[in-house]
């Protein structure tokens, strides 16, 4: 083994969240390493469920979930047909535009009296 290029192997301890402490080796410069889950605590050894939530990600998760019963979803269809209800009415508001065609349909001026007044200038 070459001398000087291996790091340093230091004896370090590991406290847990749980309060359980042991020795382990390691190239790390501390005396002591802080974890959150160790084979005292861990849901894996103990079979019992524990949840490690550190960024509040498990209270945002069912917060979400606890919202969305409340809401009531619609399905895509009824969607549809609200769309389709209110393109219609907005549509119905809409008063269409009469043509000059509609325009003499409804006057009863027929097109040979309309060019006679014109070339006339009545």
């Amino acid at each position: 083994m070459k001398k000087g290029i291996h790091p340093k192997y230091n004896q370090i301890k590991v406290v847990c969240s749980c309060g359980n402490t042991f020795t382990t080796g390691s190239t790390l410069d501390v005396d002591t390493i802080n974890v959150e889950l160790c084979s005292k605590c861990h849901p894996f050894y103990t079979g019992e469920q524990k949840i490690v939530d550190t960024d509040n990600l498990v209270k945002k998760y069912e917060d979400k979930v606890k919202k969305s019963k409340t809401m009531s979803f619609k399905s895509k269809k009824a969607k549809m047909a609200e769309r389709r209800a209110k393109k219609d009415q907005i549509n119905k508001k809409q008063e269409p535009t009469l043509t000059l065609k509609d325009m003499l349909a409804n006057a009863d001026i027929s097109k040979y009296q309309f060019h006679t007044q014109r070339i006339n200038g009545y």
